[in-house]
């Protein structure tokens, strides 16, 4: 089987260490030489995407480019301590989600693709029509040019009434291997210690209109974030601050594949909520679980749909719960200080259980 990926991200790389492994020729073809661009600074993998790795054979080489998170915390805009969950796994599970920059999961991830026989061309941009191939594997990310060649109805994607900035701070200590989630006034904060000692920290706050770059200072921030300590002080100290990143939504996709060409990773169903790398992951095993299984392709593009939409719907109304979380008004917030620690107690393990089982 020849099969063109259009895309070497996350998504697409992860497909291409996947598809050889059925013995098919895999062809990557990236319109950008650089694998991590401005999509992002840092992300974390959530044990059902480190075990997708782990069926490609390349978990080590991922935990190796970044560090463990074992924790959680979430704190009110007040300081008080809301709760403390396992980070992207349940309590039991002896693996820990990992922490590491885009970039470097792509690199990773784009070398074991071409370890594994992959080849990978950059550079140029191309269409499903373009190519000579028996299946053509769209992992275009959310602009993608595919879906709407798919099906000219598809849905746009939209502006999401939020926005991240994202930055690199020196000089504060944190518990190490525990992510700190503040739910500010003004916008939510995570931050996490790294390897090197320095601290990364994403900034999320509602605004009704995309960001202008140019007005999003760590002036700005600090006035945002003026009544949170931590992340105030890690504003203050900041030696690198990114450009913002305006959030999107996408409302579901009615058409992932016409037969030969399949969407997958965010240009199917970008879902946020700390799990957009592990979803693409996740895509790649399952596709190519189903080409191996399924005779002919348009079947195993079937049936790969029928498996994955349920589960990736699931976690597309769990992201749009974590969305709305981030932006509560005061009265809100007041209600969330006080039953949060409850439900941090009594409901997170069950909630979640279905997403890292």
């Amino acid at each position: 089987m020849r099969v063109s990926v259009i895309g070497g991200g996350v998504a697409g790389a992860a497909s291409a260490i996947a598809l050889r492994a059925t013995g098919a020729e895999v062809t990557v073809h990236e319109a950008y030489a650089d694998p991590a661009g401005q999509v992002g600074s840092f992300l974390s993998l959530a044990v059902n995407g480190l075990r997708g790795l782990d069926s490609l054979g390349c978990l080590a080489e991922v935990q190796a480019a970044g560090f463990p998170v074992a924790l959680q915390r979430m704190w009110s805009s007040s300081g008080k301590l809301l709760g403390e969950v396992p980070r992207g796994r349940r309590a039991s599970d002896g693996l820990h989600s990992t922490t590491l920059l885009r970039g470097r999961l792509v690199e990773v991830l784009r070398a074991e693709a071409v370890r594994a026989g992959a080849r990978i061309e950059t550079g140029r941009r191309v269409v499903p029509a373009d190519l000579d191939a028996d299946l053509v594997v769209a992992a275009d990310g959310i602009w993608s040019a595919t879906r709407p060649a798919l099906d000219p109805a598809a849905p746009q994607v939209r502006y999401a009434g939020l926005y991240s900035v994202s930055g690199v701070s020196e000089g504060v200590r944190l518990t190490p291997g525990t992510y700190h989630f503040v739910f500010g006034r003004r916008g939510a904060f995570l931050c996490v210690p790294a390897a090197d000692g320095t601290v990364w920290w994403s900034a999320q706050v509602p605004s009704p209109e995309p960001p202008d770059p140019a007005e999003v200072t760590q002036g700005l921030l600090a006035e945002l974030y003026g009544k949170e300590d931590l992340p105030l002080s890690l504003i203050r100290a900041a030696t690198r601050v990114d450009r913002p990143m305006p959030m999107h939504r996408l409302a579901d996709v009615p058409v992932w594949h016409d037969g030969r060409t399949v969407l997958i990773g965010d240009a199917a169903h970008p879902v946020g909520a700390g799990q957009g790398a592990s979803m693409a992951i996740e895509d790649a095993v399952a596709l190519a679980r189903c080409v191996t299984d399924v005779p002919g392709v348009a079947g195993a593009l079937a049936e790969y749909t029928r498996v994955r939409r349920p589960r990736v719907a699931r976690m597309t109304r769990a992201a749009s719960t974590n969305r709305d979380s981030k932006t509560p008004g005061t009265v809100q917030r007041r209600v969330n200080d006080l039953l949060m620690p409850l439900a941090f107690r009594h409901v997170y393990a069950r909630s979640t259980s279905w997403l890292y089982r």
